[in-house]
């Protein structure tokens, strides 16, 4: 360890986020390397190590004969003082070398708040946060994660966006890098072949166009780069590599536990979703193939409880059968089992009672709207009786406690579908009176309600958002609606919903504006200790932006959108008339009861997403 580390190490809060050696890591000996990639997670420890991708990302570079992954987190304010005091840069976990040593520096982009921390990492690293300012010396900036489907704003900041599913194509971009470096290529000359490997995105070989009015008049691809980039997905689930023998925190994380995915992709077409959207198709994993990755697991990493992770939980089709085959392990080994992103129209009395034997005390459930109409509108495709029938179910099993999530400033919402967030509330807690087992300990609704962003590759993204006075409004007038002392009110700050939607739906004008904010320090964007929208705004102003254009305004049909050339699989004209049909509130059933033609199938080699078996099952019952 670097003597100035030691140093400093005594000064900050929970150092643990800053010494590497936990149980698990991998360390490869640097003579046998001949490649090096830093994974930077742009926001803490306890965050990014408790992302699944991170972990699934790291063991597959990871299992490259000469390349090393080591991870890479952003220090908290605090270490991040006494690094520049001290003169540390910024540094991989596993080695403790600087970062600007490695071949590349890739970020995980889950969240456009996050922004500003890629940015303060580079910088702490000792690089131009501009790539064109960094030479051929310098490592290659890529990107990845649900931001990177509108990477625009950070475009000028990025040298490749890796779009999709990065297990296939990031073994791909690394031999590609390793193959110029021993032809002599130049960084340039790696940036153009990089490109033609199916969802890379190079933004330097991309111009954007603008029109007088300040819309986008035409992204236009150059030096043979391909007009539009399509996402990668991994064809089939059970060939995919997962990690069972994962690194072991040596602090406390924000999800410290087993966690097992289930499928890709979601059969749902909620139309504010871009998560279900940009997940299609389709994919699952088989349940006996599961529950040995979820026993294993859990074998090697002590840990006591297991999170089956996907969009929908209960839309995987042999969850009964999974959860009895994990719990003939888990239950006598007092290992909880968790099912979040359980739907109230998936919900029974046997999962219920499964839950019951994993301890579970509270469940949540997002209706997102209350009111039928709006619902149709938004596709959720629950009813109201859903809801209360699976309530029933919840209070009959001796659970007192439901959280229920729902948005505001949803496309097409009055103040009646506000007003009913607290009808349907009420309407709970006369169910659980009339089933509760026993009412003695009462009852605790807690209702949370967020501000609507419309996301690019959704039916909504050519909405306007509500503006943030409008937000508040409807916020208390569901405040004054909600009279019940068993029910709980919780509501998202509008601030950082605001700034969300400008850089969700921005283009490469907003460069320059998180490049001034950074300056002004902005960091920590996500955390509301740190987040000051009077400094975005200031930024804005500096840089002559007008925020509003992106986030309030309303796009027409044939506006190019500055992701035009990205393409997720799924048909623009499906997301176009899906959002006709939200303003008929007319609902397009889920991808099992009828297709609808989506396009997402095409990206599949056998053409048909979701199916029954999997190739592994259909080969155990010697079928093709």
């Amino acid at each position: 360890m670097d003597p100035r580390l030691k140093r400093i190490l005594p000064r900050v809060q929970k150092p643990a986020r800053y010494t590497g050696g936990e149980y698990k890591e991998i360390q490869k000996d640097k003579s046998e390397v001949d490649t090096r990639f830093a994974f930077c997670f742009p926001d803490n420890y306890e965050i990014g190590m408790s992302n699944l991708g991170m972990r699934i990302l790291y063991a597959v570079i990871n299992r490259m004969d000469g390349v090393w992954c080591e991870r890479c987190f952003a220090p908290w304010p605090d270490m991040e003082e006494e690094m520049r005091k001290a003169g540390i840069p910024l540094y991989g976990l596993e080695s403790g070398d600087p970062i600007t040593n490695f071949d590349f520096i890739g970020f995980s982009l889950g969240y456009e708040m996050a922004y500003t921390n890629v940015l303060n990492m580079l910088d702490l690293a000792g690089l131009p946060v501009r790539a064109s300012e960094r030479d051929d010396s310098m490592p290659i900036v890529v990107a990845g994660g649900t931001c990177t489907y509108n990477g625009e704003p950070l475009a000028p900041f990025i040298d490749i966006f890796c779009l999709g599913e990065g297990e296939e194509e990031l073994v791909e971009m690394i031999e590609l890098y390793r193959q110029g470096r021993s032809r002599g290529w130049t960084k340039a000359e790696y940036l153009r072949a990089a490109a033609q490997i199916p969802g890379l995105y190079v933004p330097s070989l991309y111009e954007v166009s603008y029109n007088g009015d300040g819309t986008v008049a035409a992204v236009t691809a150059k030096d043979g780069a391909p007009e539009t980039i399509t996402k990668r997905i991994i064809q089939d689930m059970d060939e995919a590599y997962f990690p069972t023998d994962t690194i072991i925190p040596s602090t406390e994380i924000v999800h410290d536990r087993v966690m097992l995915e289930l499928f890709r992709g979601c059969i749902r077409g909620c139309r504010f979703c871009q998560a279900g959207f940009c997940y299609r198709p389709v994919r699952p994993k088989s349940r006996d193939l599961l529950i040995q990755q979820g026993i294993e697991a859990c074998q090697k990493s002590g840990y006591q409880e297991m999170t089956l992770s996907s969009l929908s939980s209960s839309d995987y089709r042999q969850l009964e059968g999974l959860c009895d085959g994990l719990l003939e392990y888990c239950a006598p080994r007092n290992i909880n089992l968790n099912l979040p992103s359980l739907r109230a129209d998936g919900f029974s009395m046997s999962i219920m009672e499964k839950l019951q034997r994993s301890r579970k005390s509270s469940i949540t459930f997002a209706p997102e709207a209350g009111t039928q109409r709006l619902r149709d509108a938004i596709n959720k495709n629950v009813t109201e009786e859903d809801l209360l029938k699976s309530c029933r179910t919840v209070f009959e099993g001796g659970c007192n406690a439901v959280k229920l999530y729902f948005m505001l400033g949803l496309p097409t919402e009055t103040d009646e579908d506000v007003v009913g967030i607290a009808d349907l509330a009420n309407k709970v807690y006369l169910c659980w009176r009339q089933y509760a087992v026993s009412r003695a300990r009462g009852i605790r609704i807690t209702v949370s309600t967020s501000f609507f962003v419309p996301k690019p590759f959704t039916p909504f993204q050519w909405e306007g958002q509500i503006t943030m006075e409008e937000y508040q409004r409807r916020v208390q007038l569901l405040r004054s609606a909600i009279t019940n002392k068993s029910i709980i009110y919780n509501w998202h700050d509008p601030d950082t919903s605001y700034l969300e939607a400008v850089f969700a739906r921005g283009d490469r004008r907003l460069a320059p504006v998180i490049e001034e904010a950074w300056r002004q320090g902005a960091k920590f964007d996500s955390w509301s200790e740190y987040f000051d929208l009077d400094r975005w705004l200031n930024a804005c102003r500096t840089c002559g932006v007008e925020p509003d254009f992106y986030a309030t305004r309303e796009r027409t049909k044939d506006e190019v959108l500055p992701w035009s050339h990205i393409s997720v699989g799924v048909r623009p004209a499906y997301f176009w008339r899906e959002r006709e049909q939200a303003y008929k509130s007319v609902i397009t059933p889920d991808c099992r009861v009828q297709c609808m033609g989506c396009g997402a199938d095409r990206l599949l080699e056998c053409g048909k997403c979701d199916e029954a078996l999997t190739r592994r099952e259909r080969a155990e019952r010697g079928e093709a």
